[in-house]
């Protein structure tokens, strides 16, 4: 499956290394070690992370991916390319906060429980329950 470049210098066509069509049943190449069992055990001690034998050699493997597409993309020259945050021009759709007139208080407070002094009285957060 092709991936569209979004925002990409034009010389970078796909996002996926290795495209695929449907019916290609050759096995995708064998993705090399950038990062070794003994790096993937320390950074799973470190995160206090139980891995058994075919956890950690695929959570190496993974990893391994992760790193070779940093490397890609390091290698891209992105001089002139503005950063982004998203991909996507994000709106905010709030409406527009205007000033309006508020409820008169005796309105207000004529609803409350046990109003006083011109304020809303409510429980303590600190009293016992």
């Amino acid at each position: 499956m092709r991936l569209a470049a979004v925002g990409l210098p034009k010389k970078c066509k796909t996002l996926h290394p290795y495209p695929r069509t449907r019916d290609d049943s050759r096995p995708p190449p064998r993705i090399r070690r950038v990062i070794d069992r003994e790096q993937v055990l320390h950074v799973a001690r470190l995160a206090r992370l139980r891995l058994d034998e075919a956890e950690l050699e695929r959570m190496t493997g993974e990893l391994s991916g992760i790193l070779q597409h940093v490397d890609r993309i390091a290698e891209l020259d992105l001089d002139g390319v503005e950063p982004t945050s998203h991909v996507v021009e994000l709106e905010n759709v709030l409406r527009a906060d205007e000033p309006r007139p508020s409820w008169p208080r005796d309105v207000v407070l004529g609803q409350a429980p046990d109003p006083v002094d011109g304020a809303f009285r409510v429980p303590s957060p600190q009293a016992e329950a």
